[in-house]
């Protein structure tokens, strides 16, 4: 029909930019995987011996730095603490910024998203040379109430801490505007009546804005898990997988694999097939879980 064939046709940029931009480089790793590299530059065919290397931590402690499981706990870990503080903070700031009477919003609301705009990159070097031992404004700050410095990238924690500030920081800001674009759509009607029933600020919050508020975040909370599970450049320029690879994710192992360890391509490369497995699962479960909650 006309309208389908012109329907297709202004679709047709976007598919051809899937196509080529995620689909092809998908396809040529995932076949990348079943090969390994010999000392001359050529590849030889092995099949699956990529991932049965990778999943049997050959060479490896099952769960020492630099495995998979290991570096698979550290992801889940890093991601789980980074969205709560994303939802915490953006849900927290967003309700505070909902209130008619302070003044200022507009300004405190650009403010605030300041730190989303500028680009992460900037954003990990900026805050790597803040924790640096020697001349970095976090030791400086602990210097003044007698702390002693720390040597941040030293120790899994630390790093794992200085890590987790500066993506804190970037990430933030999108659930807050989230939050404040779902809490502007929430009647003022239902409140109003909750005040009239005699309901404290407390009480309107929990039984009123945070159930109306958590179904429709539901999607960015996703979408906000998948960003932070796969956030390369955070981990790559401030802790740098410090100390010894302990802080590396699972997409800063591939990418280390690939081009730090000797060029393994093709380990690297099932690396990256295994998180996009990980990855299609996490989503599968959460999408799943939510259908049930909406029936």
């Amino acid at each position: 029909e006309p309208g389908v064939r012109t329907a297709y046709r202004y679709l047709a940029p976007t598919l051809v930019s899937l196509a080529v931009l995620v689909f092809v480089p998908f396809l040529i790793g995932s076949g990348m995987s079943l090969f390994t590299e010999r000392s001359d530059g050529s590849f030889r065919f092995v099949g699956v011996a990529n991932f049965v290397e990778i999943l049997l931590a050959r060479g490896i402690g099952l769960f020492e730095p630099l495995s998979f499981y290991y570096t698979l706990l550290v992801t889940l870990l890093w991601t789980a603490i980074n969205v709560t503080f994303h939802v915490v903070i953006g849900v927290g700031l967003a309700l505070l910024l909902r209130d008619p009477l302070l003044k200022l919003r507009g300004l405190y609301r650009v403010l605030l998203v300041l730190p989303w705009a500028v680009p992460n990159y900037i954003t990990a070097m900026v805050w790597k040379g803040m924790f640096n031992r020697q001349y970095g404004i976090i030791n400086g700050l602990l210097g003044m109430v007698g702390v002693a410095p720390v040597s941040w990238f030293s120790r899994f924690w630390t790093a794992l801490t200085a890590n987790v500030v500066t993506n804190v920081w970037l990430g933030f800001p999108f659930m807050m505007v989230v939050s404040l674009g779902v809490l502007a759509q929430i009647p003022q009607e239902l409140e109003e009546a909750a005040m009239i029933d005699g309901a404290t600020r407390w009480q309107r919050l929990r039984y009123i804005l945070l159930p109306l508020l958590g179904p429709a975040m539901l999607p960015s909370v996703l979408l906000g898990a998948i960003w932070t599970f796969n956030m390369f450049n955070i981990v790559f320029l401030v802790s740098g997988g410090e100390p010894d690879g302990a802080t590396d994710i699972l997409i800063s192992q591939a990418y280390r694999w690939a081009f730090t360890r000797g060029h393994h391509y093709g380990y690297a490369a099932a690396y990256a097939v295994l998180v996009f497995v990980v990855l299609l699962v996490q989503t599968t479960v959460v999408g799943r879980l939510t259908a049930a909650q909406n029936k």
